[in-house]
């Protein structure tokens, strides 16, 4: 019983052919397709006003030389929050729960605003690593744990998303299987169960949402560092 609250989370296979691809191309299929006008009808007009509300938080901490990243960072943050929404519907499977995939998203960019930095200001972003006046005998040991802390930045970007994402689908299924559980034996216990795990889900969806902003958001604070 208890491995069955994890089958959640395996990558579905349909005739020994993984669909997480599939699984991270769907939401491209909820968006309008292009039109001659700007604004077609009330969903194009919500979500356009969703894209500037999303690309004007992110390019507020950055100057005009990272603005270039408007699109891609963007185009991230739409994936992102497609994906953890459409993960909570039944009957589905969130790519963003497992790690390998946060990782791939992660990495690549964080080397990539680190490599920006490295190669317009050099100086400026190998300073980072030592803080202005610090004495000399903690040098090395502030330069060892700086560029730790660098490092890391990757890996805690991927598993932030991953814990947040997988423990609230643990949860919500471990509620919803004590309220079908409790139903025939004590419904009112489990009608109070279904409160909890209604108020949970709402949770959840705030979570999905807030876990996909603060992902972009990082990148972008990453982005400035480096800019």
């Amino acid at each position: 019983m208890n491995l069955s609250f994890f089958d959640q989370f395996m990558s579905p296979c349909l005739l020994g052919i993984p669909l997480i691809p599939l699984s991270m191309l769907f939401p491209a299929l909820l968006l309008p397709a292009p039109n001659n006008r700007w604004i077609t009808n009330r969903l194009s007009t919500l979500q356009l006003w969703l894209f500037h509300m999303i690309t004007k938080q992110l390019m507020i901490p950055l100057n005009k030389n990272g603005h270039k990243w408007a699109l891609l960072l963007t185009s991230l943050m739409v994936l992102l929050l497609m994906i953890n929404l459409l993960g909570l519907l039944p009957y589905t499977f969130t790519p963003t729960t497992q790690l390998s995939m946060n990782m791939a998203l992660a990495f690549p960019l964080w080397l990539a605003t680190l490599l920006t930095g490295l190669r317009n200001q050099p100086s400026i972003s190998l300073g980072h690593l030592l803080p202005e006046g610090t004495p000399t005998p903690l040098i090395p040991a502030l330069i060892l744990i700086e560029t730790t802390s660098l490092l890391i930045r990757p890996l805690a970007l991927g598993v932030r998303l991953t814990a947040n994402l997988t423990a609230g689908h643990l949860l919500i299924q471990l509620i919803s299987t004590a309220t079908t559980t409790l139903l025939p034996i004590m419904p009112a216990i489990s009608i109070l169960t279904a409160m909890i795990l209604f108020l949970l889900t709402i949770l959840e969806v705030a979570v999905a949402m807030i876990q996909a902003y603060v992902f972009v958001l990082l990148l972008s604070l990453y982005l400035q560092e480096n800019i």
